[in-house]
């Protein structure tokens, strides 16, 4: 018979999230950002059309990003989340965490994906969940709250064990609608770039890293026009982007279309959690 006795155990599985709100596509060849680089040489990096009726606003689009369907049953169709069906079709987090007991751990600065404020909270019941608002509606308190979350997030993914983690860095938004999108919103991305390298060594620094098979999910909801702002239907507003790696794709392999709705649909294969037909999400795996 063969000896299986040196057969490498398999590696347990791990999933982050990021969410940079607001940045570009077509902005991404200008700009340095290795850490994003780095995740899409791994893997890919794919424009992301938000979907046809759906409006180019955060609330909807980050709510099918998290449940994995689209707004006609999540219920959100702005940035007030009264109204909305999250009980029937809660984030992949909150999911996680209830049916199967899973640690996870969401954390960021805008108060409907967290918090019971306007409709909120999008992330209804997960593990663990660290809010950390800004002092003000401005790109510098903004970028100060990006600064503290990437902190707590780097401490909680090196220290502790989340299966299923959420990151969300609001900062390149805020400067968009404050200022457009010249060279301060530029300067924005560049430094979500940073604050995302920071996040992939606190996971590389994890004691247990050689043990776990971690896929990474970079994600934006959505673009702005030229002087900032967005909600409109050009291009620039519609078009959002995703990169990915993880240990199910290979570098450079095309994918297909990838949409927002597909992330939780990741999530869960990732993590290697079947889904339940009841759950009617409207996403797939990448690339399947």
């Amino acid at each position: 018979m063969p000896d299986h006795s040196s057969s490498p155990a398999p590696r347990a599985p791990r999933v982050l999230v990021i969410g940079i709100d607001g940045v570009r596509y077509d902005l991404l060849r200008e700009l340095p950002t290795p850490h994003l680089d780095s995740v899409a040489q791994a893997g890919f990096l794919t424009p992301v059309e938000v979907a046809p009726g759906t409006p180019t606003m955060s609330g909807p689009c980050w709510a099918t990003i998290a449940t994995g369907v689209g707004p006609a049953k999540h219920g959100i169709w702005g940035n007030n989340f009264t109204g909305h069906r999250l009980e029937a079709f809660p984030d992949f987090a909150t999911r996680l965490a209830r049916v199967d007991g899973r640690r996870t751990f969401v954390t960021g600065g805008w108060a409907p994906l967290m918090i019971q404020q306007d409709g909120g909270a999008l992330f209804r019941a997960p593990g663990r969940l660290s809010f950390i608002a800004p002092a003000d509606h401005t790109p510098k308190a903004w970028d100060d709250c990006d600064e503290q979350v990437t902190a707590e997030a780097e401490h909680v993914l090196a220290a502790s064990d989340p299966e299923a983690s959420f990151v969300y860095l609001g900062a390149v938004d805020e400067t968009g609608h404050s200022l457009g999108c010249g060279s301060e919103y530029r300067e924005a991305v560049v430094r979500a770039d940073e604050r995302l390298g920071r996040l992939l060594a606190a996971v590389r620094s994890r004691p247990s890293y050689a043990a776990e098979a971690w896929t990474v999910i970079v994600v934006t909801d959505h673009g702005h026009v030229d002087a900032g702002g967005h909600g409109g239907n050009t291009l620039e507003e519609r078009t959002a982007w995703l990169a990915c790696a993880g240990p199910q794709f290979l570098p450079g392999r095309p994918v297909g279309t990838v949409r927002h709705a597909d992330v939780a649909a990741q999530v869960y294969a990732s993590l290697g959690r079947p889904v339940d037909p009841h759950w009617t999400l409207d996403g797939r795996p990448f690339g399947s």
